[in-house]
């Protein structure tokens, strides 16, 4: 499925906070992204409490061990709306 895809104001305050090696980080899972945001290197998954709270499916991607970025898909548009580290994505 081809997808459009935009990203949140919050998603960029967030993405020019990270040190730049996580930068690079995020550039390099972005690349695999846009082809396919579910592409298995990723480790793609949905998170069942965010989801329960938006009432709709919000998806995570494992872009290093302890960084994270959040989206959703809405009439195929992929929405991020937060990239950081693991345990503080999910408050």
């Amino acid at each position: 499925m081809s997808y459009s895809y935009k990203a949140s104001q919050t998603f960029w305050r967030q993405f020019y906070a990270l040190p730049d090696s996580q930068k690079e980080s995020v550039r390099a899972a972005w690349k695999i992204f846009k082809v396919n945001p579910f592409d298995e290197r990723l480790g793609t998954h949905k998170i069942a409490y965010l989801s329960a709270r938006a009432k709709r499916a919000i998806w995570s991607v494992v872009i290093e061990p302890d960084l994270r970025a959040l989206f959703y898909i809405d009439s195929g548009t992929v929405f991020t709306i937060g990239v950081g580290n693991h345990p503080t994505m999910y408050t």
